[in-house]
């Protein structure tokens, strides 16, 4: 592994496997933030029939 970093073309296949690693992470943490506010949603709708006399 460290003779394929050696190299120049190495250095630039570890660096797209990082940018796409670090896109990946920014999708995740986007979805589940999306996630996240359709539970909040969900459950204040459910909530609303429960106060309406």
């Amino acid at each position: 592994m460290a003779l394929v970093l050696a190299s120049t073309s190495g250095k630039y296949v570890a660096a797209a496997y990082l940018v796409f690693l670090a896109l990946v992470l920014v999708y995740v943490v986007i979805i589940a933030s999306k996630i996240a506010r359709i539970e909040r949603e969900l459950h204040a709708l459910a909530e609303q029939p429960e106060k309406q006399p």
